[in-house]
């Protein structure tokens, strides 16, 4: 692992240790006994596991679990695998790692991550689309294609994307108490991206604010709905996102029927790449 960090031995032992707070050796020790324990749990023998594990006999391998675990291998039903860790790393069942979080980090929260991500992932696809000529952009390749009813057909690459941003600033408009918006005829993909930038800036915003304030079971009584209706924010937030979604993969396979290249949706790969 030194030679393959250009670094030596010492050297890389040193900053091992200086990053996790244990020695490398230590820390891949201490995981080993996690697995050891953990397969002792499920019925597996003391010698065998002793012997894969990488122990030199079964004697040395029980006297590091008693030191580990403060019981014989024996009575490793009575303990958990894990044991304390300055790093929070981890063995995790069946052939994995477990790396903790850091307890005093902020809190993650899902629905800003899926809201940041559904807002990149719509400027990707609106960007990537931008390199279609008009005529694809408006190219109806999927007749008859609805998502919901009351939006109609979206039979092309424009159409689609149109209404995810469309959908946001219908819904916006509701919350903010602003005029319902006229909806615009098929957007070229310039003029859709700069109201893409609008307006997902304020829907964004607008879930950090509500969310902060712990207002998100607010409700909007909708007047122009008949009869009128009611929606809390935080389902509007899971409508918008849900059927975003939804349009996003349309607009993908879309994309990829003109012969374009598109990365994935997925907010793993996105949180990878940013």
């Amino acid at each position: 692992m030194a030679r393959s960090s250009f670094a030596s031995a010492f050297h890389f032992s040193r900053e091992v240790s200086r990053l996790t707070g244990e020695p490398p050796a230590a820390l891949r020790r201490r995981v080993m006994l996690e697995r050891a324990a953990w397969r002792l749990q499920r019925g597996e023998g003391v010698a065998a596991v002793a012997l894969e594990e990488g122990w030199s006999a079964p004697e040395v391998f029980s006297r590091a679990f008693r030191r580990a675990f403060g019981v014989p291998p024996s009575q490793a039903c009575e303990v958990g695998f894990r044991l304390p860790a300055p790093n929070g790393v981890h063995f995790h069942p069946p052939q994995s790692l477990w790396l903790d979080g850091q307890g005093d980090a902020h809190r993650p929260d899902v629905s800003l991550l899926m809201i940041a991500h559904d807002v990149a992932d719509t400027t990707y696809l609106i960007a990537t689309a931008s390199a279609l000529a008009e005529t694809q952009w408006a190219e109806p390749v999927s007749p008859g294609q609805v998502v919901l009813d009351w939006d109609g057909e979206e039979n092309s690459v424009g159409a689609v994307l149109g209404a995810l941003v469309w959908t946001k600033e219908v819904w916006l408009a509701s919350i903010e108490g602003a005029d319902q918006p006229a909806r615009p005829e098929l957007r070229a993909a310039r003029q859709l991206a700069a109201d893409h930038e609008d307006v997902s800036a304020r829907w964004a915003a607008m879930v950090a604010d509500y969310g902060e304030q712990g207002r998100l079971a607010d409700t909007v009584i909708d007047a122009l709905c008949d009869p009128p209706e009611s929606f809390q924010l935080y389902g509007i937030i899971a409508h918008v996102l849900t059927y975003s979604a939804h349009r996003r993969e349309l607009a993908r396979a879309m994309l990829i029927r003109h012969g374009l290249d598109v990365r994935t949706g997925d907010p793993l790969d996105w949180m990878r790449r940013d």
